[in-house]
């Protein structure tokens, strides 16, 4: 049984955020389910520990009680077996915003990804946050080295734009031009996309949250709103 993935835009906690992440608890199998928060984007600048709280925090404000931000912080804790054991029992695991380039090197061929990768394919909930929405794909855009890297490969041909509304759409141009072919996700503030379904069949993904989604593909872009839906079709 595979699992499902959301991916949101950033400004995570907050406001009509509630309606992803509620659909994402509903699906990990109700709110006694175990919950990981994963900071390590957070790390770099020493945020860890008051971004994994916050994120904590909100998902116990939705009704979660078996919530934990593990203290994934480096390639190290990474590959240590007590945080590989508490991501392999989740069943909704969390990746923070933060430094994108830093959260896809540290996760990268780690016992964390494979266990997250496990969890997946046993029907967990894989959900991210602008970073962390970021280097779930093919491909993510590093701003700190301002360079395209190559994801970790839970959408294939597809390249997230965080903060669309923002400044994520700023990036459109020049990612087009370094990816042909490679659709762009640009997820706006306070929105996400789940690939849910009902009566356990998957309908492709639906529109949560405040804004917009605008996916960019060979020359055309398309925009979602919340409630509706668009098929994988699109992202190939």
């Amino acid at each position: 049984m595979q699992g499902y993935l959301l991916l949101e835009g950033g400004a995570e906690f907050g406001g009509q955020m509630s309606e992803p992440d509620r659909r994402a608890i509903e699906l990990a199998g109700g709110p006694a389910s175990p919950i990981s928060i994963i900071p390590t984007a957070a790390a770099p600048d020493n945020n860890h520990q008051r971004a994994g709280g916050n994120g904590v925090n909100w998902f116990k404000s939705l009704g979660a009680t078996h919530v934990e931000s593990l203290p994934l912080i480096d390639k190290a804790s990474a590959n240590d077996p007590a945080i590989v054991n508490a991501i392999s029992q989740s069943r909704l695991i969390y990746m923070l915003g933060g430094f994108t380039g830093y959260l896809g090197e540290t996760l990268k061929n780690s016992a964390s990804w494979q266990a997250m990768l496990k969890a997946y394919s046993n029907g967990a909930v894989i959900a991210g946050s602008s970073a962390g929405a970021m280097v779930m794909c093919q491909h993510y855009f590093d701003p700190g080295k301002r360079r395209v890297v190559e994801g970790l490969g839970l959408l294939l041909n597809t390249c997230v734009l965080p903060h669309h509304n923002t400044f994520g759409k700023d990036w459109a141009q020049q990612l087009a031009s370094l990816l042909p072919g490679v659709v762009l996700l640009g997820i706006d503030e306070r929105t996400g996309m789940l690939d849910d379904g009902e009566n356990g069949r998957k309908i492709g993904w639906r529109v949560y949250g405040r804004g917009e989604i605008a996916l960019y593909r060979g020359g055309k872009t398309a925009v979602y709103h919340a409630g509706e839906h668009f098929n994988d079709a699109f992202l190939h």
